[in-house]
């Protein structure tokens, strides 16, 4: 028997880990990076993290490329997002709830809006906190479109650019330790997220 016949399939999320960063070989992985990083901020599971850092990976010189398209997307995916609260919530309202986000977290969302929306824009959109429920519940609560591109423009900016920046800086010196230990970083990315709603309670 082969070794192949024998070897172990990969883990689920050393796929999805594979499946991701096999769009940076892809001719069409620019694209990939906008569509993600677009269909994130409103109703994708994925962040587009990974496909940021996989391309930068494979061309560092391009970092600021793929900050600045993954930066795009995301903020015209958040007008997306606006527009599915503004305008469409009670037809959409029953598949966001629950399969996308609580009931709980986006009247949260609501409250922190009246303290301060800026504020509450920007830290969704620079940390891990899900961004796509302030996104759509900004459009269901009213918050100001130059409010929310401003919040938007400037926490995934700093988000996308820091991220693509430190790829650039020791790319070639941490791309060995993901691979190698991509569970571990998957742990971390998971507890980060945790983190995120626990601000979420912080914030109220």
């Amino acid at each position: 028997m082969t070794s192949e016949a024998i070897a172990p399939r990969p883990n689920i999320i050393r796929r999805l880990y594979a499946w991701t960063v096999s769009w940076a070989d892809h001719p069409g992985g620019t694209w990939a990076l906008f569509l993600i990083a677009f269909a994130e901020s409103s109703f994708f599971p994925i962040p587009p993290d990974i496909l940021l850092i996989a391309l930068c990976f494979g061309a560092r010189e391009k970092w600021l490329k793929y900050a600045l398209v993954c930066t795009i997307g995301s903020v015209l995916g958040a007008l997306l997002g606006w527009y599915i609260g503004w305008g469409f919530w009670e037809v959409v309202k029953d598949w966001f709830i629950p399969h996308i986000f609580s009931q709980e977290k986006f009247d949260h969302v609501g409250e922190l809006f009246e303290k301060n929306a800026f504020l509450a824009i920007f830290t969704a959109a620079f940390t891990p906190i899900p961004f796509k429920v302030f996104t759509v519940a900004a459009g269901v609560f009213h918050v100001s479109i130059p409010l929310l591109l401003l919040g938007s423009v400037v926490g995934r900016a700093g988000r996308f650019f820091i991220v693509a920046g430190l790829i650039r800086l020791l790319g070639l010196r941490v791309k060995p330790f993901i691979e190698k230990h991509l569970e571990w970083c998957f742990i971390i990315g998971t507890v980060l997220l945790i983190a995120g709603f626990v601000l979420l309670k912080v914030m109220k």
